[in-house]
């Protein structure tokens, strides 16, 4: 089901802390995460860092609060003024735990791994109390104009193939479904694992 309200999307450094602290909630994973799954070092976990220094990392990469900022690490998502949806993308460079630690992304291409026009999304956020209004497939798409004005050749996403009948336990949905890439104009360029995709825009 699609919102029947236009959902307003911004750079998330045009945010302030308070609406992003929002979205993340302060139960469940990410609340606990802060979008660093794929940002921590490989030697790294959530328990060895804390949850404070989480939130500090995020809070700093996404500059938040500085509309001027020339940088940021994802998109936000407003529904009548209130901060409901998160979406990460960045340089695939940016994701450590991306280049190092999984196969999904790279399991049959011959890929440049040290590309920095490559872009990638890597997880989507819906605050409780949004969900199912379409807030993840407004983000998809705000994903691909924003990754090619900051100078992306290309944008990847990482999502999972979901199946009538078929149970998901939504923290899985993190990284999106194939539905809200393929929507947004993505395509298919692999199949690494049985329930998990690369889809890619070339711009």
């Amino acid at each position: 089901m699609k919102t029947t309200h236009p959902v307003a999307i911004v750079p998330a450094n045009e945010a302030s802390w308070e609406d992003l602290q929002a979205v993340f909630g302060s139960r469940a994973d990410p609340s606990r995460c802060y979008c660093q799954r794929y940002k921590m070092q490989p030697r790294e976990s959530w328990a060895s860092v804390g949850t404070e220094e989480l939130a500090l990392r995020f809070r700093s990469q996404t500059d938040c609060g500085h509309a001027g900022s020339r940088t940021t690490s994802g998109l936000v998502a407003y529904l009548d003024g209130e901060a409901v949806g998160w979406c990460a993308v960045e340089p695939r460079t940016s994701y450590a735990r991306l280049l190092l630690k999984t196969r999904v992304p790279w399991e049959g291409r011959a890929e440049d791994k040290a590309d920095e026009g490559v872009w990638a999304v890597t997880c989507f956020v819906t605050r409780a109390g949004f969900r199912n209004r379409g807030i993840s497939r407004a983000l998809a798409h705000a994903t691909v104009d924003f990754a090619r004005e900051c100078g992306a050749r290309a944008l990847e996403g990482y999502p999972m193939i979901t199946q009538a009948g078929q149970e998901i336990m939504p923290v899985e949905l993190h990284v999106g479904s194939r539905s809200i890439f393929a929507d947004a104009g993505f395509t298919e360029v692999s199949h690494p694992t049985l329930r998990r995709v690369v889809m890619r825009i070339d711009f």
